[in-house]
């Protein structure tokens, strides 16, 4: 009861200034919110809260063991063919269960099949998770695959807007933000960590980092291509964000439909992990029952979450942005400004990332300035979409060049600065990037332009919220090896400037 509590008190500070935004807005004249909708709203919070507590709880309990275990115990049997085939099932099954994938797959049904997408993005991390494990046996460094796999991306990219699909690219980017969520980053971490503990060398740390980067990638080169192959009609549909008068029967609906989903998504995950079990693992009883009340817990989690998400928070961050749309542009940038810093301050995960950088780069990047520096990057990301959004311009002229700057970066920085930031572009987006900004980003879009530019213009977000750390972190690794050798450089000029009188010989 005492994890169950942290937990919570966790999840109520992550969405508590994004509810305290939509309550202080409600208060004014020009946005009219319904009884109705303020109710559902703040049960939806409640359920948010409960949900995001719940399944963190139950990933501590049962995903992350089952990643670390199933990583060790594939790496002891000396079997590559086997770790990269147990490897490939577990991260398409648990990229299907993403929570925050399924809420963007739901924004998207009009333009793509859901089930389609989902699978089709749990393909693409299954295999770079393939190619993540590759990297760790064969000792290659970090940038140099990413840059290959982001010129290929680019690559790709270009084709779109040569065969007039180019309003699919903020989709993609947006699906490689929101598949390394809050469910398959601890496992891909612990999985991680479990292949590094038993193939670990001199570069354990840098290995230790970089498989969610990478597995970043598998989603929205699947993306691209199922757009560069599709033939799909484009014309966008807004989602039905509408409140239903019947608040408990629009719960009760949700919730129903939700657990079967998240049944069959959790279902499979737990049959492979049975039989990874049965096969080499063979846990003792008491451990298999701690990771049976954590699959149980996530269960419960997850559908609370989502039922939160759809019913109440997607239709009032919808209803805002839809009537922040006539209002002064600039205003509604500095709102997304100010979404952006709320989001980092009240993340729960990015405050245990900053103290692991500070502790892994010994101190040159401080927890306080990583802070600012999420802060100031995140936020400018939101406020850079809201700004796309009012002056239409494509996703394109922001994302390449970030990348171009992130990787030239990595060249000068040390690999696991690179492995780091890259990995946190998981963290930045989290349940609140893709439960509440993104139906707000759409609402500006469809008020602003209307529903055909949405597919083009209010998609993206998830994308550039995703690559605002790595652009902050190697910059402030960059800062930080520039100072270090700036002050080393005037120890060593106080030394050979000193005088030589003042040197005392004890020979």
């Amino acid at each position: 009861m005492r994890e169950l509590q942290a937990k919570i008190k966790e999840a109520l500070i992550s969405a508590l200034p994004i509810t305290l935004i939509v309550y202080l807005v409600a208060l004014l004249p020009w946005f009219s919110m319904t009884r109705t909708e303020l109710i559902t709203f703040t049960v939806g919070a409640i359920l948010l809260v409960l949900g995001i507590g719940l399944f963190n709880m139950g990933a501590d309990l049962a995903m992350t063991p089952m990643g670390t275990h199933i990583g060790a115990g594939l790496s002891r049997q000396k079997k590559l063919w086997l770790l990269l085939s147990v490897c490939f099932a577990m991260g398409l099954l648990i990229t299907v269960a993403e929570p925050d994938l399924q809420v963007l797959a739901k924004q998207v049904s009009s333009v793509m099949n859901g089930t389609v997408l989902i699978y089709a993005v749990g393909i693409g991390v299954g295999a770079f998770l393939i190619v993540a494990i590759l990297r760790i046996v064969f000792r290659r460094r970090l940038a140099m695959i990413l840059m290959l796999f982001y010129m290929l991306l680019f690559s790709l990219a270009l084709m779109l807007a040569v065969g007039d699909r180019l309003p699919l690219l903020p989709m993609a980017f947006d699906s490689g933000g929101v598949t390394t969520g809050p469910i398959t980053v601890p496992f891909i971490m612990a999985l991680c960590v479990g292949i590094s503990s038993v193939l670990g060398d001199r570069r354990s740390q840098e290995n230790s980092f970089g498989m969610v980067a990478l597995c970043s990638v598998g989603p929205i080169l699947a993306v691209l291509l199922l757009g560069v192959f599709s033939t799909s009609d484009l014309s966008y549909s807004v989602p039905d964000f509408s409140v239903n008068a019947d608040i408990f029967g629009s719960f009760l609906h949700t919730a129903a439909h939700t657990s079967k989903e998240v049944a069959i998504a959790l279902g499979m995950i737990v049959l492979f992990f049975v039989g990874c079990q049965i096969a080499f693992l063979r846990l003792p009883m008491r451990q298999l029952m701690r990771i049976g009340v954590g699959v149980v817990i996530t269960y419960a989690g997850l559908v609370i979450f989502l039922t939160g998400v759809n019913v109440g928070f997607m239709p009032i961050g919808y209803k805002l942005g839809m009537a922040l749309s006539t209002m002064n542009p600039w205003l509604v940038t500095g709102l997304g400004l100010l979404m952006g810093i709320l989001v980092v301050l009240a993340e729960p995960a990015i405050h245990v990332l900053n103290s692991q950088v500070e502790e892994v780069t010994g101190g040159y990047i401080t927890r306080k300035s990583m802070l600012v520096g999420l802060c100031i990057g995140v936020g400018a990301a939101i406020a850079l979409s809201m700004v796309r959004i009012v002056f239409d311009f494509s996703l394109v002229y922001c994302i390449i060049p970030g990348y171009f700057l992130s990787l030239a970066l990595s060249l000068f920085v040390p690999p696991v600065y690179t492995a780091i930031a890259f990995d946190s572009g998981g963290v930045a987006s989290g349940p609140m990037t893709s439960g509440f900004v993104l139906p707000f980003a759409i609402g500006v879009c469809v008020g602003t332009h209307g529903a055909d530019a949405v597919l083009r213009d209010a998609f993206g977000v998830v994308a550039l919220v995703a690559m605002a750390p790595l652009i902050t972190i190697q910059f402030l690794g960059f800062r930080g090896i520039i100072h270090n050798r700036i002050q080393e450089k005037r120890a060593m000029k106080r030394i050979l400037d000193a005088d030589d009188q003042q040197i005392i010989n004890f020979m």
